[in-house]
């Protein structure tokens, strides 16, 4: 029996089938002949979920092979790519027809279509998720035919969706045109970062900091455009404090060598640094051996009916663990911090959230639930895992 497990190695499958289709019309017919026997579905991205999203019983699909740019309007900034490019190769492409995402996050091998349905997001308060940024799609729906998705009523359904309302197989993002940043990293105490954090978050484009807590340093990053040109080789990475300008495409990305396992939650703006002052008191007192970074970044609120920011501007706060270590019962004492903090967690992210815990989050959960038994009446689509939160 093939098996698939994710990135970090914290979820694993073995479905009775691994397949890898090279056409919309094979997902499709995939898809049908699952309807069919009576099995459900679900798409593998780059693995970078840390909850059981993936696993189906019967098949897993692969979208590796379905990749590219299909179309590019610089004038409009509309492009359009195949579901299973990965982030790299797609901003790399987009580039290269003179566009870009207005925002990424600091990881770019995720496959464009999780990156889309968990709401995969960077830094910035004026900055939405890459979900956001969703003009229209295709999908392979329950049944096994091919839906375009664009109406406007739709697409706030669609764009942090989890696979659940149908198979992406392209993706049409409002981009802008290519720029250039200036990137920016330097460290101080965290008590001095924490009393320049509203100033650095509106004096930046782009703002984030990591919390070192056995050193009880923060390392803070900026990023902001710069109007001059440069070369079109890779800038050389930074490691540690320092600057370089290069292409957003080339900035935004960190290597990420080290795998662990990842908890997100996202709380109003307003209360992120009381949330994280209550973390990282909590870490101080009870987890005092944990040395992976606790990450602080900024969200613009958005209208997607399961995204983390709907209808408030955001602060998401993530806490770490190596992939090798125990992380479960240290990730469940922070979580109820969190959620005292009004937090909503990040899809793909750990966390215990309960269905009743979902809908009291999420002012249009119960309509996504109803507008997801519409299209998937037989739950094809769903895992165990989803099965339990949505259903």
């Amino acid at each position: 029996m093939p098996t698939w497990t994710n990135w970090s190695g914290s979820v694993t499958a073995a479905p009775r089938r691994l397949l890898s289709p090279v056409s919309e019309e094979e997902v499709a017919a995939i898809v049908r002949e699952t309807a069919a026997s009576g099995g459900s579905v679900r798409v593998a991205g780059s693995g970078h979920s840390f909850v059981p999203v993936v696993p189906a019983e019967d098949a897993i699909l692969s979208l590796d092979a379905l990749a590219g740019l299909l179309d590019a309007a610089p004038d409009s900034g509309r492009a359009t790519l195949l579901a299973g490019t990965k982030l790299r190769d797609a901003t790399h492409l987009l580039w290269e027809r003179g566009l870009a995402l207005p925002n990424q996050g600091d990881v770019d091998t995720q496959a464009l279509a999780g990156a889309v349905a968990t709401g995969t997001h960077g830094t910035g308060p004026a900055y939405g998720s890459i979900s956001t940024r969703l003009e229209a799609a295709r999908v392979v729906t329950a049944d096994g035919t091919l839906l375009d998705v664009d109406d406007p009523a739709l697409l706030p359904a669609f764009r942090v969706s989890l696979g659940l309302l149908g198979i992406f197989t392209r993706l049409t993002l409002a981009c802008v045109p290519r720029y250039a940043l200036h990137e920016r990293v330097w460290q101080h105490p965290i008590d001095a970062c924490l009393d320049e954090l509203a100033a650095n978050v509106a004096a930046n484009d782009h703002y984030e900091f990591f919390w070192f807590p056995r050193a009880d340093i923060a390392e803070s990053k900026s990023l902001n455009p710069v109007g001059e040109t440069p070369a079109d080789e890779e800038p050389p990475p930074l490691d540690g404090p320092g600057e370089r300008i290069g292409w957003s495409h080339r900035i935004y990305p960190s290597v990420r060598d080290l795998r662990f396992n990842e908890m997100e939650y996202a709380v109003p703006a307003e209360a992120g640094p009381a949330c994280f002052a209550a973390i990282r008191q909590r870490m101080k007192e009870r987890h005092p051996k944990v040395g992976w970074p606790v990450e602080y970044r900024t969200l613009a609120a958005d209208d997607a009916w399961l995204s983390p920011a709907f209808g408030r501007p955001t602060v998401t706060i993530s806490v770490h663990q190596a992939a090798e270590r125990p992380y479960r019962e240290f990730f469940t004492d922070l979580e109820p911090v969190f959620r005292e903090f009004g937090g909503r967690p990040h899809w793909g992210k750990f966390h215990t959230c309960t269905r009743a815990d979902l809908a009291a989050m999420y002012p249009r959960f119960e309509e996504f639930c109803t507008l997801r038994r519409q299209f998937d009446p037989h739950g094809r689509f769903l895992s165990p895992y989803l099965a339990s939160l949505v259903a």
